[in-house]
């Protein structure tokens, strides 16, 4: 029998947004793969007046469409009202209030689901617990990286997040840090799970390095790191610009967009080191292979990270990292031909790890291997088992079935 979820997270791509999100996507699309599962999506946005372009990504929420398919899944993106200040601690309740007549409309239009599977604890988690708690159906919540190892340090974000521990037939991590934490703030045990992500090993792949360099029209000599993320200091941009200092021999690519572009492009400058950093935009997801098999090394100088998709991004394309030693990190980096980990998060001990993965030289088929090892296959198998087991506990029949 066919179990029918709806995605709820507001951390989902869309036209305006494509790149959005695009992790909690890829789940969905693999577990899909599956034919065990019929999926709809809600996936709410904050409420803006304008679509302006000089609103930035306010604008692009405002142009966000209200319903749209996206590879043959519909995706319906209800409005919230999302006000300043005060607006963390009354997210989960608004968002819940603005996503339920969108759900109330799904289910008279037929497709009456069996259990809400939401992704980012809060806001989403918790308001998907006041959905499943005013529609009576049961739900899940995905942990994914600052929902839990940011957003507790504050006393009611942290509260709520227990009560929909609570309440949640399960919780889900996509590495076991984040579990042990949710754990540490008191939630069960029993009921929390690990389902790491997993990879396109289609879409990222090795590609001769000329060749890609080449295609991005960048020297083929000498060598390259590439660092790519949203450009916030979390990330730790800044420090792979400091590092290069310490790497005469490199030249770094930056790939991402952000609140801090102007900062490290500033940096870059007063170092002296602006002849040998590309910034090189947001790019689509699609093009990054190209960036990976340029690049020597990829760098991950973040100071919080859930699973890091990008490294296992990297990897595929038979790429080494270099990688600060934090939260879900050492659970994807866990063999040395995939790279190097380094604590502190510092400059200097980022250059030193460079140094020992190019020292290392492992072989780009030996990387791609290991990569393979995280096909999405086994997380889609544990994820309709945890499905069915919740429904079988509330007395749905479903065919239990190890093919799943």
């Amino acid at each position: 029998m066919t179990i029918r979820t709806l995605l709820f997270s507001t951390l989902y791509p869309s036209a305006s947004r494509p790149e959005h999100g695009i992790f909690v996507e890829t789940r969905l699309r693999e577990l899909l793969k599956s034919g065990r599962v019929e999926a709809r999506v809600l996936a709410p946005v904050p409420w803006f007046p304008s679509s302006h372009p000089r609103f930035g990504e306010w604008a692009k929420m405002a142009a966000t469409p209200a319903l749209e398919q996206r590879f043959g899944i519909e995706v319906r993106h209800p409005r919230y009202l999302l006000p300043p200040k005060v607006g963390m601690n009354v997210a989960p309740l608004l968002l819940a209030l603005g996503a339920r007549p969108a759900l109330a409309r799904l289910i008279r239009e037929g497709f009456d689901f069996d259990l809400i599977d939401a992704h980012y604890y809060y806001p989403d988690g918790v308001a998907a617990a006041l959905l499943a708690q005013w529609f009576g159906k049961p739900f899940i919540v995905t942990a994914r990286g600052t929902d839990l190892s940011l957003i507790p340090e504050h006393p009611l974000p942290r509260r709520m997040i227990l009560w929909a521990a609570a309440r949640a037939g399960a919780s889900i991590g996509v590495c076991a840090a984040l579990m042990d934490r949710l754990a540490e703030l008191g939630a069960d045990p029993a009921r929390l799970h690990v389902l790491r992500n997993g990879v396109d090993l289609e879409r990222f792949r090795p590609l001769p390095r000329p060749a890609a360099r080449r295609a991005l029209g960048l020297p083929e000599e000498g060598r390259l790191l590439v660092s790519v993320g949203h450009l916030v200091e979390r990330k730790g941009h800044h420090l792979a610009i400091e590092a290069l200092a310490g790497l005469p021999d490199c030249r770094l690519v930056i790939v991402g967009d952000g609140e801090e572009r102007g900062a490290l492009e500033r940096q870059a400058r007063a170092a002296g080191l602006a002849g040998r950093i590309l910034f090189a935009g947001a790019r689509p997801n699609a093009e990054l292979a190209q960036w990976y098999s340029a690049a020597d090394a990829l760098i991950l100088a973040s100071s919080r990270e859930g699973w890091a998709n990008v490294l296992l991004e990297s990897l595929a394309c038979g790429t080494p990292v270099a990688a600060t030693r934090i939260w879900g990190t050492p659970e994807v980096v866990r063999d040395p031909v995939a790279g190097e980990l380094f604590l502190p998060r510092s400059a200097e001990a980022l250059a030193a790890a460079v140094r020992s993965v190019f020292e290392r030289n492992a072989d780009r088929a030996a990387i791609r291997r290991y990569a393979e090892a995280f096909a999405w296959d086994e997380t889609s198998r544990a994820q309709i088992a945890l499905f069915e087991t919740l429904l079988a506990a509330r007395g749905r029949r479903v065919a239990f079935s190890s093919e799943a």
